[in-house]
């Protein structure tokens, strides 16, 4: 992998004089304190503004701070008119602008194309406070205020929209949201070292569109330039129907046939001796190769394209190995550069070391933001995620490559935290990542590494070439909690706990000192379909890696719990598979109080599955095979009503389900049963969302009674809850109700003088 120019190697602009801000200015009055006349760069964001780590607006507003430039920044501004876009003045080199820490669709509307009513990156949580699309919405208005503006677009809104990408939320293929913005350039990925290469040439007076040869941005272009080798994907991965050959020996008499041959020309004599043509092999430019996929309008029209041009965008992410892509627009093409170059640890600290106050901007006063009272207590100390699951976006725009952190420097911030931010009891809520152990973990060897182009190193397992050590994340966890004044380190962090096995003493580590009282882990599913749509191990890592924490936990004395996640509807998934998944978290005494229907998000090689019905994991082709999509609302209703099996909300639309499915026999009041045969009355059951948590207690599997569990609040069972009512209560309601349905019936016979008169009165219920 080529190397690449440190981030603090460059040379320091003019304005490093002013020194840095105790917050970056949101207004003309911050401004004026700190002594500026204007901005050197504006950065609009969809989130409010936390100098925290953990907001992209942050990061990269301090690390073109330290660089030397003024960064102002426009937090969730009034999109109805250019005049919040112009409150700092114009910036003198260019806009950076961004959707926030979310898709902006994403973080709108739920799965199920519904509203939602608060969003976590607002001030109290308010919604509203963005619009659709607000990358599209922000750059327009950015070019209404300040028309000569270069307008740079970053974020992972761009970052997963860089490319002709399925829409769910309009069912349509959309143009790159480059073409859409009118942006000059889009910064894809973690952009460290994009926004500080584009800064420092825009400050050299060089223009924007000059600026075609870093890594990890996309721009438009008419032509491909001189001294590159053009492949077209279809000879990377060829999508379409092959032809028959036709049979040389034709009848003659057959002048259709004839008419064919005549087409083909002259036929050239193979004893005759020709030049020999050396052509210049992809393989020896590869720095110099662009591919070219489908145009937007065929992959608009084709589905089956959509998805070849989705499988070649995946095999073209690792930076060691990746060439660039192009993509015609009607009139124009889109060009991607190969992704950015991994940062070294010691750029890692650099960019995690500069000083952030920790906290939201002081002009939000005492109003909350939840996604800061999630964080602000938590240390990243890594990024990236070879797992490749195929529903999620973070290898699309962090990499597989994990980018570490030193000790020293996460030991730093623990300490900044613990000295610095308001509220600080002891207790550091997360010390992770993507994925919490994934940690200095790497290829064994980096040649290999630079030249792999497999989508995931853990699956169908794990790769041998991976180094499966988790040494270096236990002696971090150690010295973490041996700070003074620090009383608890947890792991709230998603688990690969396929990997974790390899490690039992990190396991061991985690069991005994980190866990909560519960652990959040996600098996996704129980079944093998659509486990390998998902690239996920099957449900036997998940018993394995069971097996070792409730080992360590008895050890340890303690009484904790694992609280594992599972996917509704997700490509590769059939009713069968959602009734085998329900029984089975029957069978464990699990309880989903809500659930997580599959989301197709811009990009994502699970999204490509949903519009396609083809499996992009391996080659596409018109005659390969289709992949089970849940597409309908009724169908994905009913997923999740296997996943929320104890609500009796969805029992109806399950007994006609298993019905339908000649499960009959799992409808009734039996352990081994799913849902009972009767409806209870509507006024007994409140719901488990409603109540926030579902009732625990005690469950019977096997000869071990175990404790029901909940995962919408992943808490503990209650000690006090003693042994578990529910089936009980549903089994007396039940028998309660065929009597009185028994009841009715001879009151009604006695009506008509058919048998005798009933001598009780009806059963009622309590």
């Amino acid at each position: 992998m080529q190397a690449a120019k440190p981030l603090f190697d460059y040379p320091k602009y003019w304005a490093e004089c002013f020194g840095p801000a105790p917050f970056l200015p949101m207004s003309r009055e911050e401004m004026d304190q700190l002594g500026w006349d204007s901005c050197d760069i504006i950065i609009v964001t969809g989130d409010a503004y936390v100098d925290h780590p953990s907001f992209g607006m942050a990061i990269i507003g301090r690390l073109l701070e330290a660089q030397g430039f003024r960064v102002g920044i426009i937090a969730q501004p009034n999109w109805q008119s250019k005049d919040d876009f112009m409150k700092l003045g114009e910036p003198n080199l260019f806009f950076g602008v961004a959707a926030g820490n979310m898709d902006s669709m994403i973080n709108r509307y739920t799965a199920d194309k519904k509203i939602r009513s608060d969003d976590a990156y607002t001030p109290g949580g308010m919604a509203g406070k963005r619009p659709d699309r607000a990358s599209l919405v922000y750059s327009q208005r950015c070019k209404e205020a300040y028309k000569h503006v270069p307008i740079v677009l970053g974020g992972i809104e761009a970052s997963l929209r860089r490319i002709a990408h399925y829409d769910y939320w309009q069912d349509r293929v959309r143009n790159s949201i480059l073409i859409d913005a009118c942006a000059d350039i889009l910064l894809y990925g973690n952009a460290e070292r994009a926004i500080v290469e584009v800064a420092q040439r825009l400050s050299y007076g060089h223009k924007i569109e000059d600026i075609t040869d870093v890594r990890g941005t996309a721009f438009i272009r008419r032509d491909t330039p001189q001294g590159w080798y053009e492949v077209d994907s279809t000879r990377i991965d060829r999508p379409g129907k092959i032809d028959k050959i036709i049979n040389p020996y034709v009848n003659t008499q057959d002048t259709a046939a004839c008419a064919i041959e005549q087409e083909k020309g002259p036929v050239e004599d193979p004893s005759e001796a020709k030049v020999v043509q050396i052509l210049a092999s992809p393989r020896m430019t590869r720095d110099k190769t662009v591919i070219r996929l489908p145009s937007v309008e065929k992959v608009r029209g084709d589905a089956v394209l959509y998805a070849h041009a989705n499988r070649v965008l995946h095999l073209e992410t690792n930076p060691g190995n990746a060439r660039a892509l192009v993509q015609k627009h009607g009139e124009v093409d889109v060009w991607f550069n190969p992704p950015p170059i991994p940062m070294t640890t010691e750029e890692m600290d650099y960019v995690f070391g500069m000083p952030y106050a920790r906290v939201p901007h002081p002009a939000y006063g005492k109003e909350k933001i939840p996604a800061y009272e999630m964080i602000r207590f938590s240390v990243n100390i890594m990024r990236g995620c070879f797992g490749g699951c195929t529903f999620c976006s973070i290898t699309e725009h962090e990499g597989r490559i994990i980018q570490n952190r030193s000790e020293e420097s996460i030991i730093r911030e623990i300490e900044e935290i613990r000295d610095k931010v308001p509220g600080f009891t002891g207790v550091i809520s997360d010390l992770g990542g993507p994925t919490a152990n994934m940690y200095r973990i790497a290829c064994k060897s980096p040649e290999i590494e630079s030249a792999c182009r497999k989508p995931s190193c853990v699956f169908p397992g794990i790769c041998p070439n991976l180094n499966t050590d988790h040494s270096s994340l236990i002696q971090l966890y150690r010295s973490a909690r041996a700070l003074p004044g620090v009383k608890k380190i947890l792991i709230a962090s998603g688990l690969r706990y396929d990997l974790a096995v390899e490690s039992p003493e990190y396991v061991k580590e985690l069991v005994t000192h980190h866990v909560g009282g519960y652990l959040k882990i996600a098996p996704e599913h129980t079944e093998e379909g659509p486990l390998n749509q998902m690239m996920k191990p099957g449900i036997g890592s998940y018993d394995k890696f069971k097996r070792m924490f409730e080992k360590y936990t008895k050890e340890a004395g303690k009484e904790q719990y694992l609280i594992p996640y599972f996917i509704a509807a997700h490509p590769g998934t059939t009713d069968e598979d959602m009734m085998n998944l329900a029984l089975w978290l029957k069978g464990n005494g699990f309880r989903a109080d809500q659930v997580q229907a599959f989301y197709p998000s811009p990009m994502a090689t699970a999204t490509a599955m949903y519009h396609s019905g083809k499996n992009p994991l391996r080659k596409v082709t018109y005659k390969s095979d289709a992949v089970t999509i849940v597409k309908s609302e009724e169908q994905r209703r009913l997923h999740k009503a296997f996943l929320r099996y104890h609500d009796p909300k969805g029992w109806p639309m399950l007994r006609e389900a298993l019905t339908r499915m000649g499960r009959a026999d799992l409808i009734g009041p039996g352990k081994n049963q799913l849902i009972p045969l009767h409806q209870p009355a509507t006024d007994s059951y409140q719901s488990a969302r409603r109540k926030n948590s579902t009732p625990a207690g005690s469950h019977k599997v096997g000869k071990e009674t175990t404790k029901i569990l909940t995962q919408h609040t992943g808490l503990p069972p209650r000690a006090s809850d003693g042994g578990n009512p529910w089936d009980k209560r549903e089994q007396a309601k039940a028998a309660a109700f065929a009597r009185n349905q028994q009841a009715a019936k001879e009151r009604k016979d006695a009506a008509k003088g058919k048998g005798p008169k009933p001598a009780r009165k009806p059963v009622v219920p309590r």
